[in-house]
């Protein structure tokens, strides 16, 4: 099957181990909440309770230990989940928006019962990567499920140069990335792995009588994400892929970190102008100083007029309490002149 090629090419791309699982849902947000379903039921499972006959009342509870600048469709997936936000366990993490580990370890060591820790490559305003490998080594250590959030950032492992950034990517229990950030298929394309194939199908399957089935050794999609009727997103990944070549995604992805970083050096050169991240991905945020100190009202000014100028568009976030520009390079056709003029709109609309 198409799904099941290109499936193998991005596991190998992104630094999966062989033989994972891996489903083709609507985004990020369903990749989140299927791999969260698989590890509901599984840690459940180990510990002695069948989610499928019993559900959720009277079982043991649950913990979800993610740092505190998780993305909001964690939260979102737990609540679908019948999960509740009042299971997560906030973890401290550093001024980039990484999870400290020692503070994973210190609150594993405070609780007991099954668990599931949500580790994050690409914090959404900062680009910053949760140190996964350690994550891995200390949940596994206290027997948690590991599952990577990991909308953009897992792309970095398709480039040699980038990929150190996300070692030990490949000793987690399910992840969840986009294919149409980096790699510009259709924009509703997410995907979901799972290195215990058996628990994904477990919690996604079906069998009815009107479905027709493959033989036992064949993949059938339906298993592996909550969809019914769907449109074939594998087939874009495949053509992307296949156009691209490892090389290609290779230096898609370091090209757009590349310019990520010419829009924070250019930015961070002018005068009222302020870079709160470390560019070590695709993103930046970038924060404008008001002569009344009124930076806030400033900031959201500019990022209003950024927007309605016409030469780019930049999303407006709040970061650390903190009102900032977001602003986020994955498109193929973006280079550095679109870079420059880009910086001279944005620094004409803060001028104003």
């Amino acid at each position: 099957m198409v799904e099941e090629v290109a499936g193998g090419w991005l596991a190998e791309l992104l630094g999966l181990p062989t033989g994972v699982s891996v489903g083709f849902v609507t985004g990020a947000q369903m990749a989140n909440f299927t791999a969260l379903a698989v590890a509901v039921r599984e840690v459940l499972r180990r510990d002695g309770w069948d989610v499928e006959s019993a559900g959720l009342w009277g079982a043991p509870r649950l913990r979800v230990l993610a740092g505190q600048g998780r993305h909001g469709s964690i939260d979102r997936a737990l609540r679908f989940l019948g999960v509740g936000g009042a299971a997560i366990v906030p973890v401290d993490a550093d001024d980039q928006g990484r999870m400290r580990t020692a503070a994973l370890r210190s609150a594993l060591d405070q609780g007991s019962g099954p668990a599931i820790v949500c580790a994050q490559l690409g914090n959404v305003n900062s680009g910053a990567v949760d140190p996964v490998g350690e994550i891995c080594e200390v949940a596994h250590q206290h027997g948690a499920w590991v599952h990577v959030d990991g909308a953009f950032g897992m792309w970095a492992a398709a480039s040699p140069r980038l990929r150190p950034l996300v070692a030990g990517v490949e000793l987690a229990d399910s992840w969840a990335t986009d294919a149409h950030k980096w790699l510009n298929v259709p924009y509703d394309s997410g995907l979901v792995f799972c290195a215990h194939p058996e628990a994904h199908r477990a919690a996604m399957g079906i069998r009815a009588g009107y479905l027709i089935h493959g033989d036992a050794e064949e993949r059938d999609a339906l298993d592996y994400n909550p969809e019914f009727s769907r449109r074939a997103r594998g087939f874009a990944v495949y053509a992307a892929i296949r156009a691209l070549g490892r090389q290609g995604v290779a230096a898609l992805v370091e090209r757009c970190c590349g310019l990520a970083g010419r829009f924070a050096e250019k930015l961070a050169a002018a005068d009222g102008v302020e870079v709160l991240n470390e560019a070590v991905l695709n993103q930046v945020l970038v924060r404008f100083l008001a002569a009344d100190g009124d930076h806030d009202a400033h900031t959201r000014r500019v990022v209003q007029r950024v927007q309605q100028d016409g030469t780019c568009w930049m999303s407006g976030t709040t970061w650390q309490g903190r009102a900032a520009m977001r602003i986020s390079v994955s498109n193929w056709s973006t280079d550095e002149d679109d870079v420059d003029r880009s910086v001279a709109a944005i620094l004409r609309c803060a001028a104003e």
